[in-house]
């Protein structure tokens, strides 16, 4: 098993968003651990240690349905992103499992063409090494603003 370098982390994360951004969600959950945390939030809340979040799913199973929802059940208008990330932060490695902490910027597009800035924040992660894979334990999706759309449909 290889050890979780910076250099996978960006691999892992550039991948990651790049499946979000070019509309490809099936693939989405394959970035998690069977037994993952996938929590969007704000700031204040994670500060608060609120564990309710406006996107909770502590499984993969729940990402897949989550995505097959938005293909088949969820009515949103039709909107993309695009993603910029900073660089990741390691804070902990511990040769099997690494946590990091990577800061982003989430720009939406709507149909019309209308782009506005989405979501600022910093995701804090906790990967895995499963084989040659890096596989997200716990994705918290820490967002700076407390003014979130109701639109967010799209995982972030």
């Amino acid at each position: 098993m290889a050890a979780i370098t910076l250099d996978r982390i960006m691999a892992v994360q550039a991948a990651y968003i790049r499946c979000i951004d070019s509309n490809a969600l099936e693939a989405w959950p394959d970035f998690f651990a069977d037994d993952c945390l996938y929590k969007v939030t704000t700031a204040e809340n994670h500060r608060n240690g609120f564990e309710a979040g406006i996107i909770y799913a502590d499984s993969k199973g729940m990402l897949t349905d989550r995505v097959l929802a938005l293909r088949e059940a969820n009515i949103y208008e039709k909107q993309s992103y695009r993603h910029i990330l900073g660089l990741p932060s390691i804070l902990d490695n511990g040769g099997a499992e690494a946590e990091c902490e990577t800061p982003f910027l989430v720009i939406r597009i709507m149909h019309d063409g209308q782009t506005d800035i989405f979501a600022t924040g910093v995701y804090l992660d906790t990967l895995r090494a499963s084989g040659n894979d890096l596989k997200f334990v716990r994705r918290l999706v820490v967002c700076d603003s407390s003014r979130i759309d109701t639109l967010m449909a799209i995982p972030l």
